[in-house]
């Protein structure tokens, strides 16, 4: 006879044969005609889905799978990503981790091939190994540069011990010169992770799959040194940062105890040439005619004042963006920043930033041309000069956001995306909801020896 505690879960298509045969002759004698349907239903759904059915009498024993078991690492590399710390036309790292078993490891590169051949040519580079203590154990994380690339040119590239290998994955070196380029601006990721913001970064990835770098204005996690959400995170982008390059500056939540989280610089490789003491979190790159300034407006905020008046200064690409997390304007007043925007709008000012990208307030704003001191001109005058400003969000993560005369578009409650395109002199702008949906949008031009255009288009 069926036994309905060990039934229950031991059920499938081929126990429920006899019963959906001769079992069910024998209920057509005896039941009622409700009856027969009954159980002809309950057979059926047994069949169709027998994993879903639970017996009455026992509890559902289910347990979520730890974080030690989901995000173990192996000797197999995982959790790649695309870096620079150096000039992007001819370099290119790449950061991974693996188990405390593999002590060495080593990256291969050649230019990538119509065909399988070019394995034939590699070239191959050994790796610099950090150990890192975690809350869920030890693993080891590996980092190599590939150096003396060629411009503009695609490269193949694995990374592995010599014998647990990834797989071959592609990436583009940048041209020398001030060419046309896509890159894509993420807000704050910082809560579920995986379940809530996979869908964003994949869907700025569907749109903008060409794009040269993603670029991550701060608290990509929640708890700066908690590994489970680093593994979501980069379970998240999936395989989309191993051929598409990460930039990324630290937010409030990647300080723990008031200390940069122990992930942030085994897990990637940015420029070395900020100041002493935020090396990886302050620093510089050029990107075909554009220089890219990330600035950590979590601590020693004066320091960076000269480091970065000098690098502006120095500057000679026609278009410079600034990144850091705690924005400059805020989606609401009451979340002011009026000690940062004092220290670090004048410099932008003087030296004519043209766009800085922010996350931390968790709503969407994005300013008309602004400087400090024509805050309220920059939405009457036609020749309004100074730097556009942008807040936006891509995790679940909301706050209000209340209008301000100084914000062209806001938005709250909306997880967003930016594909930001350059092309000579316009920089062509869009926010995107986590549908796809076109949220806002501008092109900023620019006019030799006079400011900026600033001109609005329809969502």
């Amino acid at each position: 006879m069926f036994d309905e505690k060990k039934g229950a879960k031991q059920m499938n298509a081929t126990h429920l044969k006899p019963l959906l045969g001769l079992k069910a002759r024998k209920i057509n004698r005896t039941a009622s005609p409700g009856m027969k349907s009954s159980f002809l239903a309950m057979f059926l759904a047994l069949a169709l889905h027998p994993a879903t059915i639970v017996s009455a009498d026992e509890p559902n024993s289910l347990e979520r799978v730890p974080d030690q078991l989901l995000y173990q690492p192996t000797a197999v590399p995982d959790r790649i990503v695309l870096c620079w710390s150096a000039d992007p036309a001819i370099t290119q790292a790449v950061n991974w981790r693996t188990d405390s078993s593999v002590i060495s490891s080593v990256g291969q590169v050649a230019r990538a091939g119509e065909g399988p051949g070019f394995v034939d040519h590699v070239q191959t580079i050994a790796a610099t190994t950090t150990p890192l203590e975690t809350d869920l154990g030890l693993a080891h994380y590996h980092a190599v540069e590939f150096e003396g690339l060629l411009p503009e040119t695609k490269y193949a590239y694995r990374v592995g011990d010599g014998t647990n290998w990834t797989e071959w994955a592609h990436f583009q070196t940048a041209s020398t010169d001030a060419k046309p380029f896509t890159f894509i601006y993420l807000g704050d990721a910082q809560n579920n992770i995986k379940s809530l913001w996979s869908r964003v970064v994949r869907e700025a990835y569907r749109d903008a799959s060409r794009a040269a770098f993603i670029l991550h204005a701060g608290d990509l996690v929640d708890g700066a040194n908690r590994d489970g959400q680093w593994g979501e995170w980069f379970y998240a982008s999936g395989f989309i940062h191993r051929s598409t390059a990460c930039v990324a500056t630290p937010g409030n939540h990647e300080y723990g105890n008031g200390a940069l989280s122990r992930h942030w610089r085994p897990t990637f490789s940015f420029p070395l040439n900020g100041p002493e003491g935020l090396k990886e979190t302050v620093y510089y790159f050029d990107y075909q005619g554009t220089r890219i300034i990330s600035l950590n407006s979590s601590e020693k905020r004066e320091a960076q004042t000269t480091w970065l008046k000098q690098v502006l200064s120095e500057n000679r690409q026609p278009w410079v963006i600034v990144t850091l997390h705690h924005p400059i304007y805020s989606a609401a007043k009451e979340r002011d920043n009026l000690e940062l925007r004092n220290l670090w709008q004048p410099v932008f000012d003087y030296f004519g930033v043209d766009l800085v990208l922010q996350g931390h307030d968790h709503a969407y704003a994005r300013s008309s041309l602004m400087t400090h001191t024509n805050v309220a001109d920059g939405l009457t005058k036609r020749n309004a000069s100074g730097t556009v400003y942008v807040v936006s969000v891509s995790g679940p993560k909301m706050y209000e956001a209340k209008k301000q005369t100084i914000m062209r578009k806001t938005g709250q409650h909306l997880q967003l995306y930016q594909i930001i395109t350059i092309d000579g002199n316009d920089l062509r702008y869009e926010a995107r909801t986590a549908t796809g949906k076109r949220h806002d949008a501008f092109i900023l031009r620019k006019q030799p020896g006079q400011s900026n255009q600033l001109i609005e288009l329809l969502p």
